[in-house]
């Protein structure tokens, strides 16, 4: 079986730790992740927040290129409702310019963060969708633009040989809708909405609608959480007990956070009344047997070819422990 894996990384500032603290752990993590033998390596973005630290996604994989040599970087994802498709396609065709071959460029649908910072990223109002922005962006992407928009002739300056490589990221159907119907890769992020209906239901729709020209099949690739650790008893314990909190406004506007405070505060910053849905996290934990026993019952229902992990372990050490061992896996089931 060859399946590829990644790491997502969401430069998590854990008590005690500095936001410095915090991103040098991403650099130390991207380098561990090349060191063995991880397909790629992607960092997050999240605003008004005291939780993350990675707000810039576009200057920290400038940062982590310059700390590596081959692994390929890449935004998990970068919000584009928010800004100017030619301005991230400036920001990744110069990426793409410095590290030949080396640049993913995810693209995300959610706010990546509450109400009060989507309207400050939102200054100069954009009322173009989601959809006509990443249409604009793609065309800056590979050239000048074409004579079926309002950029025709611009130049996202400097065009690389080779761009940066574009994903869908997305926990919904419409997610789905927009990779398939643009022939993108589709990554969903079950340690977001870790609905398994909605899951299969998003893939089914990416598999059914997808857009084969210029490609030669689809692209599925599952994001979870994952806790890798030398005895259950010790994963367990590294896991906790979080929660995830699916959020409904009053609008029919929903948005996955981590605890109820957090679903509270996005509410008021709304303005909106709201219902929210409590459930367990959705974290793959135990020793390399276990983990490797959920992977590959992951993979068989949801047909993916690819893995991005993410982690909520706090210690450094025990985090580097995790991945080493998810690495060992995948060697174990490609041997």
């Amino acid at each position: 079986m060859t399946l590829k894996i990644g790491i997502l990384d969401q430069s998590i500032v854990f008590p005690g730790q500095t936001p410095s603290e915090a991103l040098a752990n991403t650099v130390k993590l991207a380098r561990l992740a090349e060191l063995l033998g991880y397909e790629r390596f992607w960092v997050s973005e999240h605003h008004d927040s005291s939780q993350y630290a990675g707000s810039s996604p576009e200057v920290l994989i400038a940062h982590l290129l310059a700390h590596t040599n081959s692994i390929k970087i890449g935004s998990g994802g970068v919000m584009l409702q928010h800004y100017s498709p030619y301005k991230v396609a400036e920001n990744f065709n110069l990426l793409a310019s410095l590290a030949p071959g080396r640049i993913d460029l995810g693209i995300g649908r959610a706010p990546g963060g509450l109400p009060r910072s989507t309207k400050a990223l939102q200054y100069t109002e954009d009322p173009r969708k989601l959809e006509e922005k990443l249409t604009e962006l793609e065309d800056l992407l590979l050239g000048p633009a074409k004579d079926t928009h309002s950029l025709a002739g611009l130049r996202a300056s400097p065009l690389p040989e080779r761009p940066a490589d574009l994903y869908i990221l997305g926990t919904s159907v419409s997610s789905a809708e927009l990779a398939a119907e643009r022939g993108l890769p589709y990554v969903f992020a079950l340690f977001i909405n870790n609905d398994p209906e909605a899951a299969l239901e998003a893939f089914h729709t990416y598999r059914t609608k997808y857009n084969s020209a210029g490609q030669s099949e689809p692209r599925t690739i599952l994001a979870i959480s994952v806790i890798a650790a030398d005895t259950e008893e010790e994963a367990a314990s590294l896991a906790g007990d979080l929660k995830s909190v699916r959020v409904t406004l009053a609008s029919g506007k929903t948005i996955n956070v981590s605890s109820l405070e957090q679903a509270e505060e996005f509410a008021r910053q709304a303005g909106e009344s709201y219902t929210a849905e409590v459930r367990d996290a959705d974290i793959t934990k135990g020793t390399k047997e276990t983990v490797k026993k959920r992977v590959l019952a992951l993979q068989a229902q949801y047909g993916v070819s690819e893995f991005i992990f993410t982690t909520i372990v706090s210690n450094y050490e025990k985090r580097e422990r995790s991945f080493t061992l998810l690495k060992e896996v995948f060697e174990e089931l490609t041997a």
